[in-house]
């Protein structure tokens, strides 16, 4: 298996194509291979566009290969199995309407309407038909209409692709439905058989493609479940099938490992399993409750951070959850961001005794940010250089509207808390300041045991921003410098920036390499110039501040999910609900235990005593479910000792530890917030 991290590989260097002559012809002579993971799928052009290697140029171009193994590569691998599963729906269900269908983040779908559901034996079909039409090795052709009308009259029995062409135009080129229409020419691709050069298969698309289904190594089809089209439940409903498709076998095996094991890990099921939160009906989808357990883990989780904070110098605010709707108006969040906050609060009329309204209510917002807020705490005085770098931070709850189908547990809910800070500098500080913000994220993240970390760096979206160009080309340049000199790998994420400033995302793995945006930074020249923001400098004049937004965790909810599963449940004892759990061999031996766990809770640490009816063994198997770190056992000779017997969540176990030493041990254990489970080796190391 070649294990080729697309952020590290070297992709071939550029080529040039003459005009009039194909990209894959022109390749040939290079050598490059066209089998297996490096095999070139389609090549990039020098404004970063995909073509597929059928690509004739009218001009002399330079092209860069794009091999299987890349993130390009595997879309344009997953957006051609997507056009093999449609052709392969309606040779097994003759009759089948074609929605869209685009790669997506590890795999695909294809929306389809259908007299029934798919069943998990339509899938069995589907898939078997599917691999036969791969190793027919059918080319994939690029077609071009001749004209709107062309496209309709080809198209007469396809109501969703003829709407489609009818829109051609105003189709978002960021939405799915670009990935059939696009920009420019309206082009179909055809499924040619290589035997008989016949076309086997058509969808209007853009492309670009695969050369032919051979390049289609591994795949699988994965779910069905219902849609809608163009995602509006007012509109036709449809059935979706979801696939994967890799650059070889033993990726997609290692991907379907790793999904199997997500699915352990699922921080939904683990948080009912131990108990830690839900999301009750009666509140509503979104909003979590926490549990005692649950509470204890965020706990520990925020005064940790509180701690680091207070060291790295920041100021501790706090600002309410409601506002005037001026406030947003102002920020600009209303002009951009309205669709996903709450509607306005009605309030502030007043009435006569008649109840005619004498003066009108006023619209109040739940906040979506806290940004705002920070800046009318920065402007309540004012500030002088000898203040700055001022950091404001705040422990403060968000509510955003998502939509239902976009809300999942605690990764993405309508109500959560960000760790939230605000960072207002001279120019002259910014870079230093930048520095020392991504250095303290980092050293941050490595105390709750995240340690694998790039960096993703968002610019510019034209048409989602404010602020001259001048000013997002200063701010980018210098976000790129500070990101490159962390020795962090940095990848661009085009347009992605909020509509204020360019932005550095910290993308951390988790145990089983699945990459989390963790902690943003983002440079800002431009709240600071809405609020009329101003410091005194030292010649007397005002100035304007730069203002940085830095969320380390993003928010607890989410850094809570992402640690759940990080370690399946089994948090690290420091963090931990329960920390020990004293499990007497006989209820004679509970006194004993219970004058241990005293000692422990002196020291702070959260330790019981199971008193319980059940067996012993029985007891052991509930805490180590319950992943409970340090499980104290005690029997006679434990007694007569003055110790206990240690048991671990691997099963190990260390007999007859005085009583002193266990409290020890324990307590020192958990101070020094160490992130792997204790264990008979780990221990017996430090005795």
């Amino acid at each position: 298996m070649t294990n080729v991290d697309p952020r590290q590989a070297e992709v071939p260097a550029p080529f040039t194509v003459p005009a009039g002559t194909a990209v894959g012809a022109a390749m040939r002579e290079l050598e490059l291979p066209n089998k297996g993971p490096e095999a070139i799928v389609c090549v990039k052009d020098a404004e970063g566009e995909l073509k597929d290697l059928s690509h004739v140029p009218d001009a002399e171009a330079e092209f860069t290969p794009v091999p299987a193994y890349t993130e390009d590569g595997r879309s344009v691998i997953r957006h051609s199995c997507a056009h093999v599963l449609a052709q392969a729906v309606q040779l097994e269900f003759p009759g089948t309407k074609l929605g869209i269908g685009p790669a997506i983040d590890n795999g695909f779908y294809y929306d389809f309407q259908v007299a029934e559901p798919f069943t998990p034996e339509d899938l069995k079909a589907i898939e078997k038909r599917m691999k036969k039409i791969i190793k027919s090795g059918q080319r994939f052709e690029r077609r071009v209409y001749a004209s709107t009308e062309a496209a309709a009259e080809e198209l007469a029995d396809e109501p969703f692709k003829l709407e489609l062409v009818r829109d051609k135009g105003n189709v978002d080129p960021d939405s799915d439905e670009a990935t059939e229409v696009g920009a420019g020419d309206l082009t179909a691709y055809d499924n040619i058989n290589p035997r008989t050069n016949e076309i086997e298969w058509s969808d209007l698309c853009r492309g670009p493609h695969i050369p032919t289904t051979r390049y289609i190594p591994a795949f699988t089809l994965t779910r069905s479940s219902a849609a809608y089209w163009r995602g509006d439940q007012d509109n036709a409903g449809l059935q979706r099938i979801y696939g994967t498709a890799w650059e070889d076998k033993e990726k997609l095996e290692e991907y379907q490992t790793m999904l199997a094991e997500a699915e352990k890990r699922d921080h939904r099921r683990l948080g009912t399993e131990l108990d830690l939160f839900s999301f009750p009906d009666e509140i509503g989808s979104g909003l979590p409750v926490f549990h005692p357990n649950g509470a204890i883990v965020r706990l520990e989780m925020e005064e940790h951070s509180r701690r680091r904070h207070l060291e790295a110098g920041y100021s501790f605010v706090n600002t309410p959850h409601a506002t005037k709707a001026d406030l947003f108006e102002k920020s600009g969040h209303l002009g951009f961001y309205k669709e996903g906050m709450f509607p306005p609060l009605q309030l502030d009329a007043e009435y006569d005794d008649d109840g005619n309204e004498t003066k009108p209510g006023q619209d109040y917002y739940l906040k979506p940010m806290n940004c705002p807020m920070h800046n009318l705490i920065f402007d309540s005085r004012g500030r002088s250089y000898r203040e700055l770098p001022l950091r404001l931070f705040e422990f403060g709850t968000v509510y955003r509207y998502e939509k239902s189908g976009v809300v999942h547990g605690l990764t993405r809910a309508r109500g959560f808390t960000q760790d939230d800070a605000h960072i207002y500098c001279t120019e002259d500080q910014l870079e230093e300041e930048l520095t020392t913000v991504l250095e303290f994220i980092i050293s941050l993240l490595k105390d709750y045991g995240l340690d694998d970390f790039y960096l993703e760096l968002s610019t510019r979206d034209p048409k989602k921003s404010v602020g001259s160009e001048e000013i997002w080309e200063t701010s980018t340049e210098i976000l790129e410098r500070v990101a490159t000199n962390s020795g962090l790998d940095l990848v661009p994420d085009p347009e992605g920036a909020a509509f204020y400033g360019p932005k550095i995302s910290v993308q951390a793995k988790d145990a089983i390499g699945r990459t989390w945006q963790m902690s943003t930074v983002q440079l800002d020249f431009n709240l600071p110039e809405r609020f009329d923001l101003e410091y005194t400098a030292p010649d007397g004049s005002k100035k304007q501040p730069i203002m940085i937004h830095r969320a380390l965790f993003g928010s607890i909810e989410r850094f809570f999910a992402v640690l759940l599963e990080h370690y399946a449940g089994a948090f690290p004892a420091w963090l931990a609900p329960q920390q020990v759990m004293g499990i007497p061999v006989a209820e004679d031996f509970a006194p004993h235990l219970e004058g241990v766990v005293a000692e422990l809770r002196k020291r702070g640490v959260r330790a019981d005593v199971d008193v319980s009816d059940d067996r012993m063994q029985k007891k052991i198997r509930n805490h180590t479910t319950g992943k409970i770190p340090f499980m104290l056992l005690a029997g006679g000779r434990d007694v007569e000792a003055d110790a206990v017997s240690f048991r671990f969540l691997d099963g190990t176990q260390i007999n007859g530890v005085p009583v002193a030493e266990a409290v020890d041990l324990i307590a020192d254990w958990v101070g020094e917030r160490i992130n792997e489970q204790p264990s008979e080796e780990a221990i017996a190391a430090r005795r």
